[in-house]
């Protein structure tokens, strides 16, 4: 009855209805079953699982190399691609998106006015570069140094007093007529600096940092928690669209403005505008993955539909797990590398699926 309701419904959208389903008997096919050649009383029990395992292996290696034969190959190499694209671009850039907004937001400062003289810094200072700068009788009372760098400075006539820090270092810079009371600055904190005339007094090993108040990991979460809520408005726009403009031009045209999207995030300059293009990068990738369910499963023949989706499938999670370890690699060094690979394989990914065939009017093989 099944069968009959398979056929009917084929027959109809091929235009013939009058062909009437004549099969009244299933021959199911058996493949030669090598444990037969065995006889019982001469094979043993481990060798009959080996022969079993070889027989099972050998039949799923064969389907496997048909998904690369003739008429389905050249879908099967372009199915690869964009998909290795797609996998590798998303997954690489959206997990590690907080390191990026934070690699994005450090604020190097180049100020023209390169003196600071006679003030009092009492502010949390985090995620900063201060380059070439020079510093006359500053006094750094009670403050929290959170990922600050000071490079090529210095530091005349200053106090600090009462200060913790973490991941904080002076790198080239010289101390004159200087003090240090009561800080946690530990002699690896100072590289390559000269010390004139200065003292330390109370000085504090370890960090002294308490992060109860720290928002960091509440922001990972968070993040990705709005990056996620995306998706939804995609997946709608996508079910509605799919049929309308067709698998092709919504995969591609997904991927191509999901690379482009991703580019701009090199132009970020605020907080919300980037947490906006991460909204808008899943928004449109969304749209991309469920149109190459679609087109994967439309372009495969039922006898090697199931074992080319397995296959694309886990290429995905291989791309996945390479995206991941080479964007935690490269995040933290420099923000262009990771952009620009996400958006070039997401764009060139997206140029290859445009020259898949075009499935919306077919009929299933």
């Amino acid at each position: 009855m099944i069968l009959k309701l398979i056929h009917d419904t084929n027959m109809r959208a091929r235009g013939q209805p009058e062909k009437v389903f004549t099969v009244n008997r299933i021959k199911t096919p058996r493949q030669i079953d090598e444990l037969i050649e065995i006889e019982s009383d001469t094979g043993t029990w481990y060798r009959r699982c080996f022969v079993r395992i070889r027989t099972e292996l050998y039949g799923i290696w064969l389907t496997f190399m048909r998904c690369f034969t003739y008429p389905v190959r050249d879908n099967t190499i372009k199915l690869t691609i964009v998909w290795f694209t797609l996998s590798f671009g998303y997954y690489g850039l959206s997990v590690w998106f907080p390191d990026v907004i934070k690699h994005l937001q450090l604020n190097v400062l180049r100020n023209s006015q390169k003196l600071v003289s006679n003030v009092t810094i009492n502010f949390t200072m985090a995620n900063q570069i201060n380059s070439g700068m020079e510093y006359y009788n500053v006094r750094f009372q009670g403050i929290k140094l959170k990922s600050v760098t000071f490079k090529d400075s210095d530091f005349k006539s200053c106090v600090f007093e009462d200060v913790t820090s973490a991941d904080i270092y002076f790198k080239n810079c010289t101390f004159i007529n200087s003090s240090f009371n009561n800080t946690d600055f530990e002699p690896y904190k100072f590289i390559d600096s000269e010390f004139q005339n200065c003292s330390f007094a109370h000085n504090k090993t370890g960090c002294q940092i308490t992060f109860d108040d720290d928002y960091s990991a509440y922001w990972i979460y968070f993040v990705n928690f709005l990056g996620t809520l995306a998706v939804l408005p995609g997946n709608i726009v996508s079910a509605l669209l799919m049929d309308r403009i067709g698998r092709l031009t919504m995969l591609g045209g997904s991927m191509v403005l999901s690379g482009i999207s991703c580019f701009f995030l090199w132009f970020g300059t605020s907080q919300s505008m980037m947490i906006g293009m991460l909204c808008l990068y899943n928004g449109l990738t969304i749209s991309a993955w469920n149109s190459l369910d679609v087109v994967t499963v439309e372009l495969y023949p039922t006898d090697r539909r199931a074992t080319g989706f397995g296959f694309l499938n886990a290429l995905c999670k291989a791309a996945a797990v390479l995206g991941n370890l080479i964007f935690g690699s490269l995040v933290s060094i420099t923000k262009a590398i990771p952009i620009l690979l996400a958006s070039t394989v997401l764009v060139c990914g997206g140029l290859v699926g445009l020259r898949l065939p075009d499935t919306r009017t077919q009929v299933l093989m």
